[in-house]
């Protein structure tokens, strides 16, 4: 059976007032999705790590027992070494990446290992990318990648960012784009040590966005983003609405959005195959 160690990167206070807004947890969110690509006749175990809070893991469990780490999002800052939590999220990162453990990075994670092994992270100077990233396209190395089997070149995604990774590590290569990221995908790989990393957040439904939008009203009124409350109130209502109802087409219409985000298998194949190609032949080797 593969083992899966699931790194949450958010303080719980801060979960649990996305839960109350409607959201499942992130962890939930990510065991959910790539549960959904588990081939018949496998299983997979999993542990989840609050590092956000100061967790470490048990006394005699190490990382080499795990065949694969996924790292969530934060609402962290990887270039605020002052806070000490990301100071040890970055030892942390290093310490997966030495362990030769496959590792997927989510948001977050994907700006934590590229900061953990050399790369730099910034605010976006575009701003924020929230709600649905549009247009995400492929490089010429994405499309041949194993991250992106059976995804078409160009695709939309759920988000929520106003960090970007500016400069990637040596050895990591880009693998999607858009135009408010030119860093949506990235891989990273030396000998046995693999990292799989997007900008987006492929685990996310309607509900984990809606309840993300509804938890920062003001920001978005300050930043342009929306004119009132109630036009707010109105996104976070229809996107509460889609993930009841993926199939409503008036929806969808309004938004401009189709399969590759609302259909969940569409949404989390990133994951599937990250599961296929990396963490089932890691379980096998061990």
């Amino acid at each position: 059976m593969a083992r899966l160690l699931v790194i949450n990167c958010t303080p719980e206070a801060l979960l649990q007032r996305i839960a109350a807004l409607g959201s499942r947890s992130y962890a939930a969110l990510f065991l959910d999705s790539i549960g959904q690509h588990v081939p018949d006749g496998r299983a997979l175990d999993h542990f989840v790590l609050n590092v956000a809070d100061g967790e470490g893991l048990p006394q005699g469990v190490q990382l080499g027992d795990f065949d694969g780490v996924w790292i969530s999002g934060s609402p962290l800052n990887v270039y605020r070494l002052d806070q000490p939590t990301v100071r040890e999220q970055i030892e942390l990162a290093r310490a997966i990446w030495q362990a030769e453990i496959p590792a997927f990075g989510t948001c977050w994670g994907l700006q934590l290992m590229a900061a953990a092994l050399g790369g730099t992270v910034h605010l976006n100077p575009r701003g924020r990318e929230i709600g649905v990233a549009r247009r995400i396209c492929l490089t010429e190395a994405g499309r041949s990648h194993a991250l992106f089997h059976g995804k078409e070149g160009a695709f939309d995604a759920l988000c929520s960012h106003e960090d970007e990774v500016a400069t990637l590590p040596s050895g990591a290569t880009v693998l999607a784009s858009n135009a408010t990221s030119a860093i949506q995908a990235a891989a990273i790989r030396d000998g046995r040590k693999a990292f799989w990393g997007v900008q987006y957040h492929p685990e996310f439904d309607f509900a984990a966005v809606a309840a993300i939008i509804a938890l920062r009203v003001e920001r978005h009124l300050d930043e342009g983003l929306a004119r009132s409350r109630e036009e707010v109130a109105a996104i976070v209502s229809d996107f509460r609405d889609l993930a009841r109802e993926p199939a409503r087409k008036d929806l969808a219409w309004r938004y401009g959005v189709g399969a590759d985000v609302l259909e969940s298998k569409a949404r989390t194949i990133e994951f599937g195959n990250w599961l296929r190609a990396e963490v089932l032949p890691a379980a096998g080797r061990r």
